[in-house]
Formats: C-alpha cells, structure tokens, sequence
C-alpha cells in the first residue's frame, strides 16, 4: 500500500512540475493564433493536433494544468482553512457560535452546491477567480461539518477534561490536542477534492461561468471543441483525459491515505485493548 501510495505521490509531484514548468515544457505559444493549420489532425508536428485558430492543443492542455492545478489547489486550501475554523469554533464553543454557523450550513446546503455555484459565478461575472470565489462560498460546510463533529467527539475525552482542569488556555487545548487529532481526516478529505475541485472548475468554465477565451483552461477547452466533436475529436479527448488523470491520482492518493489511517487506527485499538 506503502509503496503505491509513493507512485501516485509521484504522479503528482510529476502533475505540480508540469504546472510549474509548462513554459518550457510546451512545444509552442498556446495563444499563438495560426490559421494555415487550424484543425490539424495529430502529428508529428503537432502531436494533440490543433484547434480552429491553428493553436498547438498540447501546448495549451499543458498551460492549462497550471491554471486547472493551481486554481484548485487554492479553493481547497480557502475551503479547508474556512470551513475547519468555522467548525472548531462551533463544536469547541457551541452556543451562540454552533447555532450561527450551523444554521448558516444549512441554509448553504439546502441548495444544490453547482447550481448555486453558477448562479453566484453569474452575479460576479465569468472568470478563474470569481469561480473559485463562487465554488469556496458553497463548499466550506462541508469541512465545518466534520471538523465539528471530529471537535464534539474528541473534546469529551479524559484529557481534553484533565488540560481545562490543570488550567490550560483555550489556545493551547485547540492547537496542541484538538487539531492534531482532527487534521489527519480533515487533510485526507482535502486531497479527494481537490479532483472534485478541478471537476467542478472545469465545469464552470464549460458552461462560460469561469475561464474566458484565449486562456488554455481545460473546461474552456472542452467548451470550444464539443462543436467540433465528430471531425475533430481530439479537441475534447485531450483535455477530458487531462482531468481524468490529474483526478484519478489524487483521489487514490487520498483513498490510500484514509486506509493507512484507518488501519493505524485499528491497530491503535487493539493495543488499548490488550493494555486494558
């Protein structure tokens, strides 16, 4: 298990280079326009073909891994960083703090999540940022939920009570036994979405809700080339198999991760067991 987990480590490190490295990596200018060989099949020369305006696909499906990469990386880290304050502060405090913000949750969940992404991305305008601002906006509940409910289950243990006996600031039980009991799940959680991110960034600029032409964006991508679906298929393979891959790798990577986890956990268990 160890093992694979290191190969699909890889894939991804491998995926964050590409994004990082994408300009010298592309054989050409991805916004270059060139209309002597607009809708060429793959070649030699061209080896994803290219699209109407006679632009190298290759070029731009690896310019749009840093903009795909980099524009879900963000969200999730917004996402995770909102969401597991917000369900600290809920399940730690309760109170007034759990009633706001769970109410807030759930007038935020009762809502389909991509429906009401559009509607938001549509009021700011059609961009990478509004997008991300549209995605982050009805996706932190879901970080606040768990982390709540990890914060509710862990703070009646023995020595979460023993720390506020001794006196222990707040700051200190957060930080010192609160967060690193929950960031394990919170972090594995993280890694499965940032697929789900990617997906649904790509989604937003499909429908003209996110990426604006001429940038390489894989959504935008498939946007522009589903006219041209049945004569010039690689417009839409290329990039459909680019948000394939980049989400297929970290969804087992967070997969193996929660069963390296939960294995450990197990393990855990017996020994308290066998010590009892």
């Amino acid at each position: 298990m160890k093992r694979k987990l290191k190969i699909e480590i890889g894939l991804a490190v491998l995926l964050l280079l590409i994004a990082l490295f994408g300009s010298f990596l592309a054989p050409y200018d991805p916004l270059k326009v060139n209309y002597d060989f607009s809708l060429q099949p793959p070649s030699f020369l061209h080896i994803f073909g290219t699209d109407k305006l006679g632009r190298d696909v290759l070029s731009r499906v690896i310019y749009g891994t840093r903009i795909s990469l980099s524009a879900s990386l963000i969200l999730v880290v917004l996402i995770f960083l909102i969401g597991t304050t917000a369900g600290i502060l809920a399940g730690y405090f309760g109170g007034i703090a759990n009633a706001v913000i769970m109410r807030i949750s759930d007038m935020m969940i009762s809502f389909p999540g991509m429906v009401l992404a559009i509607a938001m991305a549509g009021i700011m305008g059609a961009s990478v940022k509004n997008a991300v601002i549209a995605i982050m906006l009805v996706s932190w509940t879901k970080y606040a939920r768990l982390a709540r409910s990890l914060v509710l289950k862990i703070k009646e243990t023995d020595y979460i009570r023993a720390a506020k006996v001794t006196g222990c600031k707040t700051r200190h039980i957060i930080t010192r036994h609160l967060l690193p009991n929950i960031l394990p799940t919170l972090v594995i959680t993280a890694t499965t979405d940032i697929g789900t991110m990617i997906l649904e960034l790509a989604g937003l600029s499909f429908l003209g809700f996110g990426a604006q032409s001429p940038a390489a964006e894989w959504g935008l991508m498939l946007n522009e080339g589903r006219a041209y679906l049945l004569n010039c298929p690689w417009l839409m393979v290329f990039p459909g198999l680019a948000i394939c891959i980049v989400v297929i790798v970290f969804n087992l990577i967070g997969d193996n991760l929660r069963d390296i986890l939960d294995s450990r956990s197990s393990i855990e268990e017996v020994e308290i067991e066998e010590a009892i």
